[in-house]
């Protein structure tokens, strides 16, 4: 088993050039292709994940930045068992990444008496959920008094008090940038920037699927036992690579969020907006000293814009304006349609909240899901494989495998840092530094991949990511021609 935790993308290509075939491919290197690549690779299975793009450059980094229960599904008690089990998840990742998860707590002001009775009953049944063994704090019902306590910069009018509950927060991009480096730990191959052009299908299995490095154009033929379709909003598109008339599994929405300074809600806790005039939720979170907005169905355009802020300004005392967005993001979801496709067995198992899918012989489709339950999502995949008998028995083990953060790096000082300074010069060369470190550790190739992913800027503050892409372009191009340099060499070359 490998050690290591670096990306050196010179020794990834070398295996692939080797001709080895592998015990799993996994194409997709979000939240859930990560997670199949880690349980795969932590088993002993010999693990290769790709992605066409950055890791979790999709949906996987552009989330509301919540592990949570789903307290929205305590309305229907069909739903319950997601309830626990995706509380069960949160316990498991609070547990296994604590640099990268932690408790929040979460406001929801009411502004009528019945509101104030309705919440409380559902966020009480929601916490005794969590007490069995999953609690993470206690559930509180306030007065007027106690929610202008608890939530700082709550509007006053009209307000009766609040329910307060937990869930827990994260940062979506780096959980997926450590499961990255939790997989090479043990022993997978992980190659960003290598999409899938084909998939090659020879009697009733895929043979082989064909990669294209999209550094130097080299094409790769890569055999293996199973492959998992980890594609997210593109798992379709594998699919009909393998057979053109497959009916598609999911339907595409979208999570737009904006930033904005967190002066109108100078408050630890978060607010939950639990119905706006259309019926969404929305939240106002607490995001590395700044409040994210979000989310909605709909890609960021001025009239969402619009929409959040209006919505926030119905809660809060200092009202926002569209010139205090500081930035903003918008993600694709992959929402599973719910019915067998043709082409795959009856025999699928189908949940609502995703779907592991055999289909080809040794392809397993993985879709839906969130990022609080992609762990489960990948032990059931990995179990679908075995009970197909395409790959050899072993038992999960990423119930209690920490995920790898480096101890040397504060990133967090730096991000805070980068975003608050007023002389953006102060931290050219920390951003540098950081930048070549990425390169060589993390697997980062554009300026973006460490503005966006690495450091969280490109959400948090565009005036400042701006004013540092030339900068970090620079640097990044400079490590990698280093790493080229010095490890892009045909084997034998002196």
């Amino acid at each position: 088993m490998s050690s290591t935790t670096a990306l050196n993308r010179a020794q990834m290509l070398e295996r692939l050039r080797s001709g080895e075939s592998f015990d799993v491919v996994v194409i997709g290197g979000g939240a859930t292709g990560l997670g199949v690549a880690v349980d795969a690779a932590s088993r002993g299975l010999k693990t290769l994940v790709v992605d066409a793009q950055d890791f979790g450059a999709g949906t996987s980094s552009r989330s509301t930045k919540l592990i949570h229960g789903g307290v929205r599904y305590m309305k229907n008690p069909r739903d319950w068992s997601l309830v626990r089990e995706a509380l069960a998840e949160r316990r498991l990742l609070l547990k296994n990444a604590p640099k990268l998860v932690h408790a929040q707590a979460f406001v929801m002001p009411c502004y009528s008496w019945g509101e104030l009775a309705f919440y409380s009953a559902g966020v009480a049944l929601y916490s005794a959920f969590a007490s069995c063994g999953f609690g993470i704090g206690h559930m509180s019902v306030f007065s007027r008094n106690g929610a202008l306590c608890a939530l700082s910069g709550l509007k006053r009018k009209g307000l009766k008090g609040a329910v307060k509950f937990y869930d827990a927060q994260f940062d979506d991009a780096r959980t997926a940038i450590a499961l990255m480096q939790t997989a090479l730990r043990e022993g997978a191959t992980a190659l960003n920037y290598m999409p899938v052009t084909r998939v090659t299908v020879e009697g009733d299995r895929v043979a082989s699927v064909t990669l294209k490095d999209e550094e130097t154009g080299e094409t790769f033929t890569v055999k293996a036992g199973c492959f998992f379709n980890c594609a997210g909003p593109w798992v379709d598109n594998i699919r009909r690579m393998a057979n053109a008339e497959v009916d598609s599994l999911v339907r595409i929405s979208r999570g737009s969020h904006i930033v904005v300074d967190k002066k109108f809600m100078p408050s630890d806790a978060a607010m939950v907006i639990p119905k706006t005039k259309d019926g969404r939720l929305l939240f106002v979170i607490p995001w590395k000293d700044n409040l994210e907005i979000g989310t909605t169905d709909l890609e960021i355009t001025d009239d969402e814009i619009d929409f959040m802020v209006e919505t926030a300004n119905g809660y809060l005392e200092k009202k926002i304006t569209k010139a205090d967005v500081k930035g903003s993001f918008s993600g694709l979801r992959p929402l599973f349609k719910g019915h067998v496709v043709s082409g795959g067995p009856t025999s699928a198992k189908l949940s609502r909240e995703h779907a592991v899918i055999p289909e080809f012989g040794n392809l397993v489709t993985v879709t839906g899901g969130k990022w609080t339950s992609y762990r489960a999502m990948a032990e059931h995949a990995l179990a679908v494989a075995f009970r197909m008998k395409l790959i050899r028995r072993g038992g999960c083990m990423t119930r209690s495998l920490p995920l790898y953060v480096d101890p040397s790096v504060d990133v967090l000082a730096l991000e805070k840092r980068a975003d608050q300074v007023k002389d953006v010069q102060s931290v050219v060369k920390d951003v540098e530094a950081y930048a070549a470190y990425c390169v060589k550790n993390t697997g980062a190739r554009t300026a973006k991949d460490v503005l966006y992913r690495r450091l969280r800027l490109g959400e948090l503050n565009k005036a400042r990511t701006a004013e540092l892409m030339p900068v970090v372009e620079a640097a990044v191009k400079k490590a990698v021609a280093i790493q080229q340099k010095d490890e892009y060499k045909p084997a034998g070359a002196g």
